[in-house]
């Protein structure tokens, strides 16, 4: 394996996908991967933390054959550099997003500047002069999610001042508040 690096400043998004330049369907399957947390053994299997992922559940997901999935995973595996980042990758957790309703919860969608700094700095702060708990803070790469938002899952509901408070930041486009 000889290791090929990205280019110095360029993201890690942007350096897989120039590994997988011209290959469409395998770079769906290494996003999907990424999405996941689903990394790569040293024998080609896949997993998320300790749990085996089957070639042909990947490959129902991003709508492809099993052997491209066995085939990405192998060219993973035998490049340096997607396997150094392949062979470490763990899943995040799940999100509260979807239950909040069920546990009392408010989940606050900020849309901003995704490559701005502070974005999530200006919005806690924002929260926490309003003594407003965080208990998860969900944000997507830009690089690989084009409509990249902050996603802010807080205790309780949230008055109107800390909506409009939010609103009011810098770089922040729109917020969706979901109860």
């Amino acid at each position: 394996m000889s290791p090929r690096s990205p280019k110095e400043g360029a993201g890690m998004w942007s350096s897989v996908k120039t590994q997988f330049s011209n290959q469409k369907v395998r770079l769906e399957v290494a996003r999907k991967m990424l999405e996941y947390g689903i990394r790569v053994s040293d024998d080609c299997r896949l997993f998320v933390g300790g749990m085996e992922v089957d070639y042909s559940a990947l490959a129902r997901d991003v709508g492809a054959d099993r052997r491209v999935v066995k085939q990405t995973a192998e060219q993973i595996r035998g490049d340096a550099f997607l396997y150094s980042i392949f062979s470490k990758i763990t899943p995040f957790g799940a999100s509260l997003q979807p239950v909040v309703s069920r546990v009392g919860y408010s989940a606050i969608v900020i849309d901003a500047d995704p490559r701005a700094a502070g974005v999530i700095s200006a919005a806690t702060g924002v929260l926490a002069r309003h003594r407003i708990i965080v208990r998860q803070a969900l944000a997507a790469d830009p690089d690989m999610f084009p409509d990249a938002k902050l996603t802010l899952i807080v205790e309780g509901q949230l008055p109107g001042a800390v909506i409009a408070e939010l609103n009011s930041l810098e770089t922040v486009k729109s917020v969706t508040v979901m109860k």
